[in-house]
């Protein structure tokens, strides 16, 4: 399977026209119609619903074009990342971490870093550790802020030493507000908006000495901005590791602590076994050298 083939796949699918994917990337419409279909040949699979005005996908060729899309990012950051090995430090170092307070000590980490290497640029990408551990698996990702529980057995690490705090976030008029702390009794019969990762959900689950199946769950969500917004609309309770809060008005949403306290850790990580670029090497050599910040 040629990456030519498939950068002409994403616009054909883009463009949802042979004709115009054909206009747009200076070739044939035969040629490139009969490359689609080798293309369908080669993957043994039909990739498209052929109709009297435009293509569109189908399940395998939605598949196809995410996945071509990744091979497609990934071969042109290793481009450009080629000509800088030998030269000044430069290049880019993606970083995958979710909305939490360690996000701070991320960004004062890439700022000291790039005060000294001011050529090199970071990439930030907001997801669940779950996703961002499978990102790093493929090498979309050079770096996981990873919220705990996690496997590390094939990744170098150095631990952040402020562990995360879970919290409750509401409207600032909600009558909750008056308590400093909310305990499992306060919050078994609220509409809860629960992390999507199973893991932070099983461990709620046990904060509550429950079944998470017997909780009243109105919403999950994967990013706590989303989940504040819908507090705010005053639908739900985002029980969520602390960080986003800070940055709403405080005169409209609020958040608390559970009690007894639900911490986690975090870590910086990166894989072992991973061919890194020059800048995210010397990243990694940088992070583990920080005192004060991660330990």
């Amino acid at each position: 399977m040629e990456i030519r083939v498939l950068k002409y796949f994403l616009v054909v699918a883009k463009e949802q026209s042979i004709t115009k994917a054909a206009k747009i990337l200076h070739i044939t419409q035969p040629t490139l119609s009969r490359q689609m279909h080798d293309l369908e040949e080669e993957t043994g699979v039909t990739l498209f619903v052929r109709g009297s005005k435009k293509i569109s996908l189908t399940n395998e060729g939605y598949l196809l074009m995410k996945r071509a899309a990744e091979i497609n990012d990934l071969v042109k950051r290793t481009l450009e990342e080629l000509p800088l090995q030998n030269k000044e430090l430069a290049g880019s170092v993606s970083i995958g971490i979710g909305e939490i307070n360690a996000m701070e000590s991320i960004a004062r980490i890439c700022g000291s870093f790039q005060q000294k290497y001011p050529k090199v640029k970071f990439e930030i990408y907001t997801s669940t550790a779950d996703i961002i551990k499978s990102r790093m698996e493929r090498g979309l990702i050079d770096i996981g802020v990873l919220l705990e529980p996690f496997e590390l057995e094939k990744y170098g690490y150095v631990m952040i030493r402020n562990p995360e705090k879970m919290v409750v976030l509401m409207r600032a008029d909600d009558p909750l507000t008056q308590k400093r702390n909310l305990t499992r009794h306060d919050l078994e019969d609220l509409p809860l908006i629960l992390p999507y990762r199973l893991n932070i959900q099983s461990a709620l689950g046990h904060w509550f000495g429950k079944n998470i199946d017997s909780l009243k769950v109105a919403f999950t969500s994967n990013l706590s901005s989303n989940a504040a917004i819908i507090a705010k609309e005053g639908f739900g309770y985002p029980i969520v590791v602390s960080g986003v809060e800070k940055y709403f008005d405080s005169t409209i949403l609020q958040a608390r602590p559970l009690e007894p306290a639900l911490n986690l850790q975090t870590v910086i990580a990166w894989k072992n076994s991973a061919p890194f670029a020059n800048a995210t090497l010397k990243f990694i050599e940088y992070i583990k050298c920080l005192k004060g910040i991660a330990e």
